[in-house]
């Protein structure tokens, strides 16, 4: 899209238009400018140089939301508009990013870069997860939209990077869910720790937080004097995830006990046993 070929002549023309703007190097010199001067293939070539050569998205993005207002419904406003939303996410404006590709979509559903509005809509979400210790709301809008991604686009050149990223997203809800529980282990308060352990291993099960979520109900039902459910946890942990570390924790907490790692009882993860080692959906 924004790397459209032009011929000499009308990027002369263009250049030679905008000299004032290119000289100043703002926004406000441009608007200055009679716009309406200038056709809006003009407005949308002016645009994409700025893009790639001003190192100011917001620049950029001036000249194509003037498309818009100058020419709205044509095809070079509708052109112009999915660069709006690039521009502002390459600018890390993500709100008027999401503005920008959610209008794209509600006026265009059935265009060819509808898919890739929506992927922009999801990275502007994805693009602003932060550290896990904060709240992950925007995590599951991410998830939201890329699973949009995923399953209204599954053929589109943006689908498998959707996924990537669902996935990394995923794991990212988990890891908070771990960090919680951790914290509440750390503090003897078991019951509460399980709580989000459980959590992990029932819904977060693909992620790589799995292995250590089933260590830490181990230490934590060893805690709660639950030897069946210790047990059990062990056994799933030594199923699928026997070459990690946290199954040779596991291990030797349990052998310290007197204990092995073996499904026993009839608890939520005696199911989960069931399930995920001997494939009965109980």
């Amino acid at each position: 899209m924004a790397g459209s070929k032009i011929s000499a002549s009308v990027m002369a023309v263009v250049l030679s238009g905008f000299v004032l703007s290119g000289c100043a190097g703002n926004r406000q010199d441009a608007q200055k400018q009679n716009l309406d001067r200038f056709t809006a293939e003009e407005i949308y070539k002016r645009g994409e140089f700025e893009l790639e050569n001003s190192g100011e998205p917001e620049d950029a993005v001036f000249y194509f939301s003037e498309i818009e207002r100058l020419y709205p419904y044509s095809e070079w406003a509708k052109r112009a508009l999915i660069m709006q939303a690039y521009g502002n996410h390459k600018a890390k404006n993500y709100e008027e990013a999401r503005g920008a590709a959610q209008r794209f979509l509600d006026t265009y559903p059935g265009d060819e870069d509808a898919a890739y509005a929506q992927y922009l809509l999801a990275l502007s979400y994805y693009d602003q997860i932060d550290d896990v210790g904060r709240d992950q709301g925007l995590t599951f809008q991410a998830l939201q939209s890329l699973r949009t991604v995923i399953e209204q686009y599954p053929d589109s050149e943006y689908a498998r990077s959707a996924i990537l990223k669902f996935d990394l997203a995923f794991d990212h809800l988990a890891a908070k869910e771990m960090e919680i529980g951790r914290y509440y282990l750390k503090r003897g308060q078991y019951t509460a720790a399980v709580n989000r352990f459980r959590v992990v291993v029932e819904e977060f099960q693909t992620t790589t937080q799995t292995p250590e979520a089933l260590l830490r109900l181990v230490e934590s039902y060893l805690a709660l004097g639950l030897i069946d459910e210790a047990q059990t946890a062990g056994a799933i942990l030594g199923h699928n995830f026997q070459s990690s570390p946290f199954y040779e924790d596991a291990f030797r907490q349990l052998r310290g006990r007197g204990l092995k790692a073996e499904a026993k009882g009839d608890s939520w993860l005696t199911n989960v046993y069931r399930q995920t080692i001997q494939g009965r959906w109980l």
